[in-house]
């Protein structure tokens, strides 16, 4: 059996968290559960409320000896990256040549929560929803512009595009709907928008755009890109991943709206909905136990890459 350790991420912004004490009663073996001090602080959660549920807390040094570490968000710079561990989060290595490297030369293990599917569908789904609820909601503010009446472009119709679909019509905009299939239609009608919103996961291995920087030339001046997915110079040419603390930027006078961590804003719905997901995983997770959906998650296995796509995108050897 190997302790879980679930340290405070240190990712700035990120105040999601992985494991609430209501849903340690579905852990089998609570004992292997290690949280750092003040885990729940931000939730207005005492340690306490962990200790009662048979869970150590603990200082951070002790949680990252654990031998499996539960992070939402890995950050390179974490001191848990040591051999042999496992790590358990939003990993996305494909994209991530600096955290492949740490986990293979450190001879880790890695099990991406993007990866795990239940009968087809994510496990994180909710998540997903909140991505594109809290990227529309967020990216108005710094627009300066009440939505109502915008007229918004949502690429997508995943569950990122559901939940920005969902937040552009409660606020009143006008909304037109684009799937992957129609996408291109977007780049001849792309001076409608004063919005545009991508929810479409890029696949890394396309050399096209959904828009090019060219095309920013034909868009409304001073208008945005909510760009959910924020993989950089990908569905959008030209954008880049920012965080919450400074989440925009222009580019040709276009305004680019692309924070890679938009659930944290809506931080306490995400950690209910993430920690009830943990919590089903964690015991097997903890015992050993094989378990089909952590399996097809596993990206890497002892320092061996068993994804394909991180391999033949990064041209490892």
């Amino acid at each position: 059996m190997d302790k879980v350790g679930f340290p405070i991420p240190e990712k700035q912004g990120e105040r999601r968290r992985a494991l609430l004490p209501e849903d340690v009663a579905a852990v089998r073996n609570p004992r292997l559960l290690v949280f750092q001090r003040g885990y729940g602080e931000v939730l207005g959660l005492d340690d306490r409320e962990y200790e009662s549920c048979g869970a150590t807390v603990a200082a951070r040094s002790e949680v990252e000896e654990c031998g499996v570490i539960c992070d939402p968000k890995p950050m390179p710079a974490a001191g848990y990256f040591r051999h042999g561990r496992t790590l358990f989060g939003w990993i996305h290595a494909v994209q991530g040549r600096r955290m492949t490297d740490l986990l293979v030369d450190n001879g880790m293990t890695a099990i991406a929560w993007e990866e795990m599917f239940e009968e087809g569908r994510h496990s994180f789904w909710r998540n997903n929803e909140i991505a594109g609820e809290a990227a529309v909601a967020h990216a108005f503010l710094q627009w300066g512009r009440v939505p109502y009446g915008c007229t918004v472009a949502v690429i997508g119709t995943g569950n990122v595009a559901k939940g920005a679909l969902r937040a552009v019509e409660r606020a009143g905009c006008i909304v037109t709907l684009y799937d992957l299939q129609t996408s291109h239609l977007l780049r001849g009608e792309i001076g409608r928008y004063d919005v545009i919103v991508n929810a479409v996961l890029w696949d890394v291995f396309r050399t096209d755009h959904l828009i090019y920087e060219d095309d920013l030339e034909r868009m409304k001046p001073g208008s945005m890109i909510v760009d959910v997915s924020c993989d950089e110079g990908m569905g959008i040419e030209t954008s880049h991943p920012t965080g919450i603390a400074d989440p925009v930027y222009r580019h040709k006078g276009i305004l680019h709206y692309a924070v890679d961590d938009t659930p944290s804003l809506y931080f306490r719905t995400a950690t209910e909905s993430m920690s009830k997901v943990v919590a089903r995983f964690v015991s097997d997770l903890a015992e050993g136990r094989p378990d089909p959906v952590l399996e097809k998650a596993t990206i890497i296995r002892g320092g061996t890459i068993l994804d394909d796509r991180i391999r033949r995108f990064q041209h490892r050897p």
